[in-house]
């Protein structure tokens, strides 16, 4: 595998910010790394890049363990940090030079020439990338992880800054090089994973609640169904308490979006408690589910810790 965790555990004190977790990814996947803000990606992520050990499990890179083989996994990984560390006073090329040199590459010249083609700096290339804008600086942090030629890229927030279709290219890119590396790709962009993502991974409170492939995951409402509702007047929300089915509602005082289970006939529940508040509804259709309500599900549904 190319990226192997085993019961991986990080606590700080008393508080588990990843716990026991376990995951391994091919070569050639490439994998969506979600949760909410204090979830435990960072840390994991920061595990597996040899920036912090575990407390416990074990964590492995193209076969390295994290604790006994730095050196190597940092040969064996491209890392793009959510907060992009560059030189701000060099030149695009000179720092993809400074960074090839760390690396001692030897064919260092093709490298360069190759990272900036495929991520579009080539008109940008003799500027200092304090001159860039934000979605430029990106696209040099993702040169400088792919320079020198990884077998695993772990990308956090790798479209921040993007215009849309700066987005639309840096996807297209990281699902090609996604063919021959392994891609662990954090975001909170869910329109990147179902974009990109062969599979999703969604953390929550420290601990794995979600692993499939993309296209299945939507499923994991498994027995509910999502309805959207309109009113012409303000409604409270304990109108829908009074019905039967309805697992949870959001939104208001005039439009709501209800989680209700599939059989319980709850469109034909609605009209009716309508008529007899006197309420008219204006709009009433069944949701399309979508990444996102997957996600709300998972990581704010009551029975998660």
């Amino acid at each position: 595998m190319s990226i192997s965790v085993q019961n991986l555990t990080k606590r700080y004190k008393t508080q588990a910010a990843i716990d026991q977790i376990s995951f391994e990814i091919k070569k050639g996947q490439v994998v969506g790394f979600l949760g909410p803000n204090g979830a435990g990606k960072s840390t994991t992520m920061k595990i597996l890049t040899c920036f912090m050990p575990q407390t416990e499990g074990i964590a492995k890179i193209a076969g390295y363990n994290t604790l006994t083989h730095s050196i190597e996994i940092r040969r064996e990984i491209g890392y793009l940090p959510e907060h992009n560390p560059l030189y701000l006073d060099m030149f695009v090329l000179e720092y993809l030079s400074f960074v090839a040199n760390i690396f001692s590459l030897k064919n260092k010249r093709q490298q360069i020439d190759n990272c900036i083609e495929l991520t579009g700096l080539t008109l940008e290339r003799k500027k200092k990338i304090g001159q860039l804008s934000k979605g430029y600086r990106q696209r040099v942090g993702l040169a400088q992880a792919l320079l020198h030629n990884p077998s695993v890229l772990i990308l956090d927030e790798p479209t921040s800054g993007l215009d849309p279709n700066q987005v639309t290219e840096i996807r297209k890119l990281i699902r090609n090089l996604g063919e021959e590396k392994t891609v662990l790709l954090s975001t909170h962009q869910l329109q990147d994973v179902e974009a990109i993502c062969d599979r999703t991974i969604i953390i929550n409170h420290g601990k794995i609640v979600a692993d499939k492939f993309t296209v299945d995951l939507k499923s994991d409402l498994g027995d509910n169904i999502l309805i959207e509702i309109e009113f012409i007047e303000q409604v409270k929300l304990n109108f829908f308490e009074k019905i039967d089915g309805i697992l949870k509602t959001e939104g208001g005082p005039n439009n709501f979006t209800i989680n209700a289970t599939k059989d319980a006939n709850i469109q034909a529940k609605l009209w009716e408690e309508a008529v007899k508040n006197k309420l008219t509804i204006t709009k009433l259709n069944q949701k399309t589910t979508s990444l996102e309500d997957v996600f709300k599900n998972l990581t704010t549904n009551a029975n998660n810790p």
